[in-house]
Parts: structure tokens; C-alpha cells; sequence
């Protein structure tokens, strides 16, 4: 059985609780994610947002945010998938006025974080999904090793570590966050 938008709309509005994307037909209900993974996807909003909001770049989403990307072939119209980064990042005009519904477009940055039970491959794949279908910059974090690994379509993935900074001048140009800062702190 092959599951449409309207199905997954359907089974939200009876289970609210649950955290859904639509993968080719399928519909893939997310666990919570680990605490550590949801405070650096928070960092990492916290630091994009004072960043695109004072200039009024774009919008800058989490892990709820879907996306209703472009159809895999054209030819199946029943066939779109659905997928929520854990964040991303719209240019202003591409999305001049936020809606109450999932968006039809592809983010121009979308991040994954690692959680505890993921895998890398999953989640490279669908890094590279969003590249194919246009989105400019595709992040990985992972606190397990305590990397940032930059993807662009075409291009050798960048792997930075503490000690470097992080920028993104074809998106956000003059932004810059040292990796350091993603990672959350230890309080005495």
C-alpha cells in the first residue's frame, strides 16, 4: 500500500503526538530525539535566527517543519515525499509569507543531527536527496564524534571539528559560528 500526503495529514490529525515524514509511499513515524540532539538543533536555530531575523533573510525552522518535496517522477503524482529536516533555512524570497500548511519547495540550507539510534547512511542520503533537489548546503552534525560535515551537491563533503568555523557565504554571507558552540555546555 502506497500512502499519500493526505493519509499522513489524516494520521496526524489522529495522532498528534506523532512526528511523521512520507518516504517514497511510506509513511516513517519518527522517535522522540535524545536531549543532547535537540539542544544542538536549538543551538544551532538559536545562532541562524539572531543572524536572518535582525536582517530578514529568509525563515529558519526545526524538526517539525515539512516539506513537500518536488515529485520523483513526474509521472506519479501519488508519489511525493514529505521530510522534515531537524533544521532549516528558507531564503526571504522564496518564502515571503510563512504558511499554516506544509511548504511545497526545497529548504536552500537543511541540517541533520545525529541521534543517539541513528544511522549515518539514512541521513546522508537524505542530505543528499535535498542536494539533488536543490538545496544548496546540507549539514550533518554528529556529537558522537563531535563533527560538522558540510555537503554541496558535486562537491567533497567538508569535515570540521572544534577549532573551526563554520560559514555559509553563498547563503548567509558574513555568518560565522565556531563549531565549538554547537556542542551543549557543562555547568558546574
Amino acid at each position: 500500500m502506497s500512502f499519500t500526503i493526505t493519509d499522513l495529514e489524516q494520521l496526524q490529525t489522529e495522532h498528534p503526538e506523532w512526528q511523521m515524514e512520507l518516504v517514497e509511499g511510506k509513511i516513517v513515524v519518527m522517535g522522540p530525539s535524545d536531549y543532547e540532539s535537540e539542544e544542538i538543533g536549538t543551538r544551532l536555530s538559536t545562532f541562524l535566527n539572531i543572524w536572518v531575523m535582525s536582517r530578514r533573510l529568509g525563515r529558519v525552522t526545526g524538526s517539525s517543519a515539512g516539506f513537500i518535496l518536488p515529485r520523483i517522477e513526474e509521472d506519479d503524482s501519488e508519489k511525493r515525499n514529505l521530510r522534515a529536516p531537524d533544521v532549516s533555512f528558507v531564503k526571504a524570497e522564496r518564502l515571503k509569507k510563512t504558511k499554516r500548511d506544509f511548504v511545497e519547495l526545497v529548504p536552500d540550507l537543511m541540517v541533520e543531527i545525529k541521534s543517539k539510534s541513528d544511522r549515518i547512511k539514512p541521513l546522508e542520503e537524505k542530505i543528499q536527496l535535498f542536494l539533488q533537489l536543490g538545496s544548496t548546503v546540507g549539514i550533518l552534525i554528529d556529537p558522537d564524534k563531535l563533527t560538522v560535515t558540510v555537503y554541496r551537491l558535486n562537491q567533497t563533503p567538508v569535515v570540521m571539528q572544534n577549532g573551526d568555523i563554520l560559514t555559509l557565504p553563498d547563503l548567509l554571507p558574513g555568518w560565522e559560528l565556531a563549531i565549538l558552540e554547537l556542542w551543549p555546555p557543562e555547568f558546574e
